[in-house]
């Protein structure tokens, strides 16, 4: 021991570092959904897809409207038609207000048939799950 440095009092030495823990894993099965759960959840998710279909649609109906898509179909097919069958204006058929309109009732059916789907597909899930076992989901620890 001669060769050998020994660390002055008060000073830490080497410190061995700590095992490395080993990975955990867990076998789980899910074999039931709980409905009502996934009839709220399915709801609220369904929700703000509807609100983002409202404010999708509004944003593309003015981004048209700004950079003169409408005025540019109009003239074409007043091209198209010739002069002699009166001036179309697109704008008329399909004004802010009526593809606003038509978004939100879109966005409400897609609430319903959202919701009713999902719950549907909670239920048959459920049975199917009885018959199976249901889905098996490994879970570790990092």
């Amino acid at each position: 021991m001669q060769g050998q440095q020994r660390p002055a009092p008060g000073t830490p030495g080497l410190v061995k570092p700590a095992p490395k823990a080993k990975v955990r894993r867990a076998r789980l099965l899910v074999s039931k959904v709980d409905p009502w759960s996934v009839l709220k959840m399915a709801f609220l998710l369904s929700v703000a897809l509807g609100i983002v279909t409202v404010i999708a649609a509004i944003v593309l109906w003015t981004v048209l409207d700004l950079t003169g898509i409408f005025n540019q179909v109009d003239s074409l097919l007043g091209t198209l038609a010739g002069s002699e069958s009166g001036g179309f204006e697109l704008k008329k058929v399909a004004s802010l207000g009526q593809v606003a309109s038509f978004a939100t009732i879109i966005a409400v059916v897609n609430v319903v048939l959202l919701t009713a789907l999902s719950m549907l597909s909670a239920v048959l899930y459920n049975i199917s799950a009885t018959l199976v076992g249901g889905i098996g989901v490994t879970l570790t620890d990092d």
